[in-house]
């Protein structure tokens, strides 16, 4: 009787891994359907996108190649200038002003650093964005009136 049981159980294990096998291979099958009906629904969408961008990617790459050809002039242009140049640029006269009053000396070097202070530390901005500075010294007041990158106003005593 044993051995029947045995038997069956083993039996009823192969059947089970019978039946696993073809419920995986008809669940693939539903699955590969399913994926071309979506391969099918998408394609017309796909190809009005291609449609779309083409235009605008080609509308791109002349864009990009009419600059490339610009810049190529441009250096070209310049290499040209730079070989006719008998001599190089003239220097400026350096100029160093200072500003004295009530014993002390300020030159425009130091007036500048310490605005690029006051942008760094007290505006709490990046060194690398200071870009420009106007300073208008009124000894008078011990005062230093700045203008930087054209927006950001203020004074610093000196």
């Amino acid at each position: 009787m044993e051995e029947k049981k045995r038997t069956t159980a083993g039996e009823k294990k192969t059947a089970l891994k019978e039946t696993a096998k073809e419920t995986a291979k008809d669940t693939v099958k539903k699955v590969e359907k399913a994926a071309a009906k979506v391969e099918k629904a998408v394609e017309p969408a796909v190809k009005k996108v291609e449609e779309k961008a083409a235009p605008a990617a080609q509308a791109v790459k002349k864009e990009t190649t009419k600059a490339a050809a610009k810049a190529k002039t441009a250096v070209k242009k310049t290499a040209a200038k730079a070989g006719t140049a008998k001599r190089g640029p003239k220097k400026e006269a350096e100029a160093i002003v200072s500003v004295q009053f009530s014993g002390k000396s300020y030159t425009t070097q130091e007036l500048v650093a310490i605005a690029k202070d006051v942008w760094k530390y007290d505006l709490k901005q990046k060194a690398s964005d200071f870009k420009s500075v106007e300073l208008y010294v009124k000894p008078e007041e011990n005062q230093a009136y700045y203008v930087i990158n054209g927006e950001y106003t203020g004074s610093f005593f000196i």
